[in-house]
């Protein structure tokens, strides 16, 4: 059994171009993931359960999980380089970082921080969906 880590590691040393830079973005999504496992378990303990009153882009209620899970998964990508900005279902528009990372991240997520946060009272599954795109916008522009 390999770990997520290892394999990333080791489908790098597979491309002789590789810089590194989406291995560094693969784990930065890696650890937003296991502190989001991490406060899930506990979630009923830290007041981050049921509606927060407020509704996303699709119009439906946002869960406190779903606001919470966004905030830890857009601050892991921030502290990176790689990431110029984000798309998710949680921000009625894309986040552009600020600074360097803005104009020099090659990187766009998109991503749906916790997926299926309204059933969790019933324990079904909950999961992160993200998709990287490298940006379209020359490095140096915001």
């Amino acid at each position: 059994m390999k770990t997520l880590g290892e394999f990333i590691v080791e489908k790098q040393h597979d491309f002789s171009h590789a810089t590194g830079e989406l291995t560094a973005l693969l784990s930065a999504i890696k650890l937003g993931a296991k502190i989001i496992h991490r406060d899930i378990n506990k979630a009923g303990l830290v007041d981050i359960l049921g509606a927060s009153g407020v509704s996303n882009v699709q119009g439906e209620v946002q869960m406190k999980l779903d606001l919470y899970a966004n905030e830890k998964l857009k601050a892991a990508l921030k502290a990176r380089g790689e990431v110029a900005g984000i798309a998710s279902e949680e921000e009625d528009e894309i986040v552009i970082f600020d600074g360097d990372r803005a104009e020099n991240g090659k990187y766009v997520v998109l991503m749906d921080p916790l997926d299926g946060s309204s059933n969790i009272d019933v324990n079904v599954s909950v999961g992160t969906i993200f998709s990287i795109y490298r940006r379209i916008t020359p490095i140096g522009t915001r």
